[in-house]
């Protein structure tokens, strides 16, 4: 089974690099954030016709997050991150996929900070941490997958100086990351590539792409009967410097039958 996480960055935007993308790497799972579509303008039936199930939790001009599935129903199971009845932004969907229970997220980004933007994030992430314990509970074989907003290690930019200042990099927001493997979660990507150096965005802007000025942010976190599945990890960095490509590369865990 493999499962990937791919912010596509506006998904109408990027419709032709997607597909492109699902039909050529083939994910059991594809796990998308920022849509940035309302449900009624996602487009399902594009998906449908190259073999692919959908779900998705829309919201217009920003935020958003989807779960295909290759040649399956997904099961939704959770819409919307517990824990704030007031908190309406589209970042998080929850199925069963395949035996699998599968969480897309889209975590918030926090800058500026210091102020509310931060604020909010640091209470996202506290919020995610109680919903992925209860998971974690009752045992289900679970996978958190998305964009984290989290630099969890110097090792994981390509100069930690340019990104002091930024939420993404607070220790804040790092220790609260740390909070979450400390319950039991397994990093999928950092458990086989110890040392780092790997990116998974590019900002478009300063060409950084160009001069492979990237940082890890995006994240595939396993629950104990899934992390004794691992097998093989990746990045799909080639998809990044296509045409019209999002500023994330996609990213995927292959699990064991």
């Amino acid at each position: 089974m493999k499962i990937a996480t791919f912010n596509i960055n506006g998904i109408k935007a990027r419709l032709p690099r997607l597909k492109e993308w699902l039909v050529e790497t083939r994910p059991s799972v594809a796990c998308l954030q920022e849509i940035k579509t309302q449900d009624e303008g996602f487009p399902a039936e594009e998906f449908e016709a190259i073999g692919y199930k959908s779900i998705w939790h829309g919201q217009k001009g920003f935020n958003g997050v989807a779960i295909l599935a290759d040649g399956i129903e997904p099961v939704e199971t959770q819409r919307g991150l517990p824990g704030d009845p007031e908190d309406e932004h589209a970042r998080y969907l929850e199925a069963d996929v395949g035996g699998v229970r599968v969480a897309s997220i889209y975590l918030p980004n926090g800058n500026p900070q210091p102020g509310p933007k931060f604020d909010y994030k640091l209470a996202w992430m506290e919020r995610l941490r109680i919903h992925a314990a209860s998971l974690w509970a009752q045992e289900i074989p679970t996978a958190l997958v998305g964009d984290f907003n989290v630099i969890p290690e110097d090792k994981d930019v390509w100069s930690p100086r340019a990104m002091a200042g930024d939420a993404l990099m607070q220790p804040e927001s790092r220790d609260a990351y740390a909070r979450l493997l400390a319950d039991g979660w397994t990093d999928a990507f950092d458990t086989l590539n110890p040392r780092g150096g790997v990116w998974t965005f590019w900002d478009y802007q300063a060409g950084a792409w160009q001069r492979d000025h990237g940082f890890r942010i995006d994240h595939l976190l396993l629950s104990p009967e899934l992390a004794d599945r691992l097998a093989a990890v990746g990045v799909d960095k080639t998809h990044r410097g296509r045409e019209k490509a999002s500023d994330h590369a996609p990213v995927w865990v292959q699990l064991r039958e």
